[in-house]
């Protein structure tokens, strides 16, 4: 950080401003945003996953990030906390996005401290596709970042069917889109969707649930050379994080390790299905 950038952020602290920390750092340091940043190469990450369950919601994401046919990345890691009740998942231009994630972060707990309060659910997801949407001269020239975004809603009147996790996906334009049930984004979707399609449905624990994902991100390897299936010489799971009325949560690779067995020794008896 040049001396500049420094005096610009401390003159511009010391001023009253918008509780937005993205707009906070465009006016004291742009050059700093995600969008001015320049990559010489360029892995691409994919493929994340979600899914609700009684009490909250699970997201999961492989650990393959690629540069054209080569494997950038055997463990990247693109499930992330945002904050206490949210997970946001990056799928795209694995740089760009990472940056991004983190930015969102600041800007999340900026929000808290400036204004004295959390933002509801629906304003964090607001929050996140305005920066998305930041993004969209970078997306037109092929460095897209397209989020999935997840949380429990803790301003839902407790034993209502609204206190509950929800998911939102997102397109380039910062399009935000509430889903129902589960999502997927990424080039492995399609047959993660496929595979969340039936494999889950209403009632399922946690547990069960943790299942559903990393089938799903399993099926997506499958047929996705792009998506990056467990691997157990390297010990490299899938990342899994809950998000609840405690908190977020990310499962333990032991934990991890025992449901990818299992679904490798159920595949092995049915290596049709």
């Amino acid at each position: 950080m040049s001396n500049g950038e420094v005096h610009g952020i401390l003159r511009y602290a010391t001023s009253p401003g918008s509780s937005s920390f993205a707009e906070f750092l465009g006016a004291a340091a742009p050059d700093l945003l995600p969008r001015h940043t320049h990559h010489e190469s360029i892995p691409h990450g994919t493929t994340i996953v979600a899914a609700l369950y009684d009490g909250g919601v699970v997201m999961a994401g492989d650990r393959r990030a690629t540069a054209g046919n080569l494997i950038a990345s055997r463990d990247i890691e693109k499930v992330f906390a945002s904050d206490d009740f949210t997970l946001v998942g990056i799928a795209g231009t694995a740089g760009l996005a990472i940056e991004i994630v983190r930015l969102y972060q600041v800007e999340l707990e900026h929000y808290e401290k400036i204004e004295g309060t959390q933002l509801t659910l629906d304003g964090k997801a607001n929050r996140l596709a305005t920066m998305i949407r930041g993004n969209l001269p970078q997306a037109i020239q092929g460095l897209a970042v397209v989020p999935l975004f997840a949380g429990f809603d803790i301003d839902a009147p407790v034993g209502t069917p609204e206190r509950s996790g929800r998911i939102y996906s997102f397109d380039v334009t910062g399009g935000r889109y509430p889903e129902q049930y589960y999502a997927s984004v990424g080039s492995g979707s399609l047959f993660a969707r496929g595979a969340l399609k039936k494999l889950w449905r209403p009632g399922l624990s946690a547990d069960e649930v943790v299942r559903v994902v990393v089938e799903a991100l399993y099926d997506a390897a499958d047929d996705d050379s792009a998506t990056g299936g467990p691997d157990l010489s390297r010990n490299i799971y899938p990342v899994v994080m809950l998000a609840s009325e405690s908190g977020t949560e990310r499962i333990d690779d032991d934990r991890l390790g025992a449901v990818v067995r299992q679904i490798l020794d159920d595949r092995a008896n049915r290596p049709g299905a």
